[in-house]
């Protein structure tokens, strides 16, 4: 492993680099692993791999609420780090922690029976049943936004089964990725277990086509999972995706009013609204359109922006200066398009990657910010001219991660849920993720699901034994 330098004269080309979001300044430069060093850590991560899979389930265990412990007794470390290489707020960045901790527990408690066998009944005196068992190392492919908990969430499950893990984080939170590496040595691992890959793309391809490697999972971009899946289907391996969403958030005419602004609130400007599970089209049932719009933008002017380190602000700056200018250009085009700006829809005059929490009303199928996924603080409303128009426009997405449905009628709820196209409904809810319930996509918001029995069983070979006593 390369040690970073905190010597801004240090190529970014040879590597990665961590810059705060809220004041430009320099964190480090983690150069790229040379490749004898991604060789070791391939073999290193190949050995532990070995000892890790014919470890007894109860050592595992024990590991895990070591894992969980080490996390909260780090967790001042780790939340200061991901607010200085991505700006959220201290308080989300603890919760996210917290989130990690809990999921480790969560897994440590359940894992056990959920990987367990299972006998399966046939005719006769044969027996049968199915092991879940290990495949090898898993590559994850891990995005920026949720630098902790993103790597938990497709780590944990998955090293629980009895893999190995490599992790090939977003350049910019690279402090997150070996500070993890740390809290897995520290926990008791296997050393190498647990590593980061940091190199580029052609490296990262060749990791994927390696035969030391049995799988890869991936958080991110539409582009950058076709990338990963191709490498992968021409090593013939299984692959994971989760590429985001363009999230609708459905209110019905019977619906709380003001139960669903609050939600809404939290569910588009959260972490300064990049989240891949976020509120991100408002389609509004037209005879409360006018009076949610109102109560929302009142809301959203309430927001305090400023330096995510004081408790006191609800948004941080955008995590990178890149993205900010990416999201203000969906925004000017979708004005552009015709849309309403009723609040924002500019960079905040100030250091950093600050963006103010924009509304657009008016927002029809074929503009910018219903098509594409708006990954920032930016809300976009459509009014629906009834029920099937909302189903409908909901559905005219080429996404399909989750969505939110506000009623009322929690059973016209739960079956206008069975007609939307997504991996997850939340009725009276926002989308969120929990260790017990499965996540992931339809449609080009990906494949496969993390979490729950699916998330632990997902990277396991379902080996049938089949046995026949002879007399």
């Amino acid at each position: 492993m390369s040690n970073p330098t905190n010597n801004p004269a240090t190529i970014y080309a040879a590597g990665a680099l961590s810059r705060n979001p809220a004041t430009d300044e320099l964190i480090a430069t983690y150069p790229y692993q040379t490749p004898a060093e991604v060789e070791a850590t391939l073999n290193a991560n190949a050995a532990a791999f070995l000892q890790w899979r014919d470890t007894p389930m109860a050592e595992r265990v024990a590991a895990y609420r070591r894992l969980a412990a080490t996390l909260r007794d780090r967790s001042e470390t780790l939340a200061s780090i991901i607010t200085a290489e991505m700006g959220k707020t201290i308080g989300a960045a603890r919760a996210e922690v917290e989130k990690s901790a809990t999921t480790i527990e969560w897994i440590a408690e359940h894992g056990p029976s959920i990987l367990a066998d299972e006998p399966v009944p046939v005719d006769g005196d044969d027996e049968v049943y199915v092991s879940y068992l290990p495949i090898g190392t898993i590559l994850g492919v891990m995005p920026w936004n949720l630098p902790i908990w993103q790597v938990i969430r497709a780590s944990g499950p998955t090293m629980f089964s009895g893999n190995g893990f490599l992790l090939k984080h977003a350049p910019n939170v690279m402090g997150a990725a070996y500070a993890l590496q740390e809290v897995y040595e520290a926990a008791g691992f296997p050393k190498g277990l647990f590593a980061n890959i940091n190199a580029d793309n052609e490296t990262v391809a060749g990791v994927i086509a390696d035969p030391r490697v049995a799988a890869v999972t991936l958080t991110g971009s539409m582009r950058a999972g076709a990338a990963v899946a191709s490498a992968a289907a021409k090593a013939l391996k299984k692959s994971l995706l989760e590429l985001g969403g363009s999230d609708a958030f459905i209110v019905l005419a019977d619906a709380n009013i003001d139960l669903a602004v609050e939600a809404g609130i939290t569910a588009r400007f959260g972490n300064s609204g990049q989240v891949c599970l976020a509120a991100k089209r408002f389609i509004l049932e037209q005879p409360i359109a006018e009076e949610f719009t109102r109560k929302f933008v009142e809301a959203a002017k309430r927001l305090t922006v400023g330096n995510p380190l004081d408790p006191s602000i609800a948004m941080g700056p955008m995590a990178r200066s890149d993205l900010r200018d990416e999201l203000h250009r969906q925004v000017e085009q979708t004005i552009a398009q015709g849309a309403t700006l009723l609040l924002g829809g500019h960079k905040v005059d100030r250091a950093g990657n600050f963006y103010a929490p924009t509304v657009l009303a008016n927002v029809a199928p074929g503009m910018t910010a219903f098509e594409q996924e708006t990954f920032g603080p930016v809300a976009a409303i459509t009014v629906a001219d009834d029920v099937e128009h909302a189903i409908a426009l909901a559905n005219a997405s080429d996404y399909g991660l989750g969505g939110s449905l506000w009623t009322a009628d929690t059973a016209r709820a739960q079956r206008i849920a069975r007609r939307l196209e997504t991996g997850g409904v939340f009725i009276n809810g926002f989308s969120a993720s929990n260790a017990r319930i499965p996540v992931g996509g339809v449609k080009k918001s990906g494949y496969g699901r993390e979490l729950s029995h699916f998330g632990l069983r997902e990277f396991t070979n379902a080996q049938a034994a089949w046995t026949k006593f002879i007399a």
